[in-house]
């Protein structure tokens, strides 16, 4: 068993962002939530693929300012997240590492098996007490990609907006107006 090259030991307190910079980069997620530090092993090609797939759609049909952005990191009031896609408004600053939720429009989590909790759970609700006015969250469904939608209601919760799957692609309004085809995503 290879033994660390570097001494590590965890804060004596409650998680915090700054933490996090002393952590390896070593292909995991690192998140904070209520000063608890979670761990998620790396995803599999495929949910690259598709968080990327999604990144690129929603970066074809953007109005100018706007960026979809993969992995971004995210502040929230219990902590730090990380979306798997995150739509930055314009007002967002050019560089950065964590954004503000209020430059948030929208965050969308592909599930795995190691997320499904916390993307149906835990982070939704982090979310919304963010004050982000926007989450989807997609699946990999039998016959392709199904995107379920959610809008903030009164900045407390979420309200599922509907699902779209691979063989109904709609128009949705957000981020913006676009025609949402999780069917051009891989199946």
């Amino acid at each position: 068993m290879a033994q660390p090259t570097y001494e590590w030991r965890p804060p004596e307190r409650g998680w915090r962002e700054q933490d996090l910079f002393d952590l390896p980069e070593d292909g995991n997620r690192y998140e904070i939530i209520e000063g608890s530090l979670h761990v998620t092993p790396p995803a599999g090609y495929g949910h690259h693929e598709l968080a990327d797939l999604i990144r690129i759609a929603l970066g074809v049909t953007a109005p100018t300012g706007w960026r979809p952005i993969r992995e971004a990191g995210l502040r929230t009031p219990g902590g730090n997240l990380i979306p798997d896609v995150t739509v930055l408004k314009p007002s967002a600053p050019a560089d950065g590492m964590w954004a503000d939720p209020a430059d948030v429009a929208l965050v969308v989590e592909v599930e795995s098996p190691n997320s499904r909790r916390h993307d149906r759970f835990i982070k939704p609700a982090l979310y919304a007490e963010a004050g982000i006015p926007h989450y989807w969250r997609v699946e990999r469904g039998d016959f392709g990609p199904v995107v379920y939608r959610y809008q903030l209601v009164k900045d407390v919760h979420y309200d599922l907006l509907g699902t779209v799957g691979p063989d109904d692609p709609v128009p949705v309004d957000e981020p913006w107006p676009m025609r949402l085809d999780p069917g051009a995503w891989p199946r």
